[in-house]
């Protein structure tokens, strides 16, 4: 765990970014492009998933040695964020439906807080396990040398 603090520095900010990214297209399709919910909301998703691939790729992993394709990669990637996004719909549904708790103050804190916060664990191990991996031997050394390749750090 020693040394994971620029890793997580960087990879919350280019969260950060994918959240606004995310967050601002699915505004603007909903509201002056009047867009229906669903498709607003599938496209800023996949967005702001394009937006956390690239910032992780090019900034917080760009020293782990790439495996396997760019495409796998990124696919990986997607896969990972669509279980987030499920951990999250499980959360709400789970306290709205099964412990009924149904005002709207529950479902933001199930989705939004507790969903959001799980998914994020989940992301982030999935993204720097499964998608940026690098052997332990180099991640070992990277950490040892205060270096993971976060512009962060």
């Amino acid at each position: 765990m020693k040394g994971l603090g620029p890793e997580l520095a960087g990879f919350a900010a280019v969260g950060i970014c994918a959240y606004a990214a995310d967050l601002g297209l699915f505004v603007w399709l909903r509201g002056p492009v009047g867009w229906d919910p669903i498709t607003a909301k599938s496209l800023s998703f996949l967005a702001g998933c394009t937006v956390a691939y690239v910032g992780n790729a090019l900034g917080t992993y760009r020293q782990a040695s790439a495996e396997v394709s760019r495409l796998r990669q990124c696919g990986v990637f997607f896969a990972v964020n669509v279980a987030g996004a499920l951990v999250q719909l499980l959360c709400l549904a789970v306290s709205h439906y099964g412990l009924g708790f149904t005002s709207q103050r529950a479902d933001t804190v199930s989705g939004a807080g507790v969903g959001m916060v799980l998914a994020t664990v989940l992301r982030f191990w999935g993204t720097r396990t499964l998608v940026f991996r690098m052997c332990q031997e180099r991640r070992a050394r990277s950490v040892r040398q205060g270096r993971l390749g976060t512009w962060t750090g």
